[in-house]
């Protein structure tokens, strides 16, 4: 069978296994909030929550006999059991949840801080939260790994082309430095200098919402307001990941201005500019590529500890309401997607690595 007969083939093959491992992550994610009882603990101790608001309600209200008072509690307890699936057992409350989310039947959320993050009553359609939650990481972490990658993409080749220069020992300093420093530390003490100490930024960042929810309305003075809200946690994003950026691109680099073509060239007397530009980054855009589309499509799945910190309602904080309120459709729904688009980004990679390298496919 000849290279092009073998492409198709090679790509269903890696199709197939990406998807089962789709199948697998999900199934593992269903098992885990189901098997362990996470789910089940923090449901029972809302329902109790809720029976004990309404229990206060009621007693305040009706100045009936006790019994009345505890049936109607018996009532609302039963209703809150069948309500969150608490009468099923695990398997048959979240197993089904993790095919019907493979089919994009995600269900619905019940949680009021899911709801509330997207800016709907519950119950919501998680598809609909995430929906809406998206576009507010894109305009946060997605631009903030662009920002990143423009730096890095020029600079790295430029540093690796020098190495041993004082240019090259801050880059690895710096990439060490932020390396070591989460991101959400650096959030912390952006909010508290900027925000409280300087005032030129916002101290909350749940307003965002509305701007982004009205852009249509007003697009320049939307984008304005977004932009007054957005750029602290981008800047500080950029910070944070930027030293991974020149680091690993740096690392590309090395190996090729190592090469001999390179010397050679040189040797010739071309301008630095032109050896990196013709020598260096046409070599390195293969594995370049790979990072970026991976970094991108990671870069929608939110950063959980940092859109909290900032209280940016995005996917990150998504994450984390579902997960503290034990909601299984919502924490389901977006382990589907962010690993469906994990998933897709690699695909288009196996398929830019078989056309544009075939020996990839031997």
């Amino acid at each position: 069978m000849s290279a092009r007969g073998r492409i198709p083939r090679i790509l269903a093959k890696r199709a197939i296994l990406l998807s089962v491992a789709l199948v697998v992550i999900m199934l593992l994610t269903a098992v885990i909030l189901g098997a362990t009882g996470y789910d089940e603990k923090i449901l029972k101790a809302i329902v109790v929550t809720e029976l004990q608001a309404y229990s206060q309600a009621l007693r305040q209200q009706l100045k009936g006999s006790g019994e009345d008072i505890e049936k109607l509690i018996k009532e609302r307890e039963q209703f809150l059991i069948s309500y969150y699936g608490l009468d099923k057992p695990w398997w048959e409350r979240v197993i089904p949840m993790a095919f019907n989310a493979m089919i994009l039947n995600l269900g619905y959320s019940l949680s009021e801080e899911v709801a509330n993050i997207a800016g709907l009553q519950p119950p919501v359609r998680v598809s609909d939260a995430i929906l809406i939650t998206l576009p507010r990481t894109i305009i946060m972490l997605t631009i903030a790994q662009l920002i990143s990658i423009a730096i890095a993409l020029p600079l790295a080749p430029f540093i690796a082309y020098r190495r041993g220069s004082i240019w090259d020992k801050l880059s690895i300093s710096y990439a060490a430095f932020t390396n070591a420093l989460p991101i959400w530390w650096l959030a912390i003490v952006a909010i508290y200098f900027v925000g409280f100490q300087l005032k030129i930024a916002p101290t909350s960042y749940r307003g965002v919402i509305s701007y982004i929810n009205r852009f249509w309305e007003d697009p320049f003075t939307s984008f304005i307001n977004i932009l007054y809200y957005a750029y602290l946690p981008i800047i500080v994003v950029v910070i944070g990941i930027l030293g991974g950026w020149l680091y690993s691109v740096r690392a590309i680099a090395i190996r090729v201005v190592s090469e001999d073509y390179v010397f050679m060239a040189k040797a010739k007397g071309l301008p630095e500019r032109q050896v990196i530009r013709h020598y260096v980054l046409r070599v390195i855009a293969g594995p370049a590529m790979t990072l970026i589309i991976l970094g991108l499509a990671g870069s929608i799945g939110g950063f959980i500890i940092t859109e909290s910190v900032f209280d940016w309602p995005g996917i990150g904080l998504l994450y984390y309401a579902a997960i503290t309120t034990g909601d299984s459709p919502t924490i389901i729904g977006l382990v589907y997607i962010t690993t469906l688009v994990y998933i897709v980004a690699r695909f288009i990679l196996e398929v830019l690595y078989v056309i544009l390298d075939p020996r990839v496919s031997l």
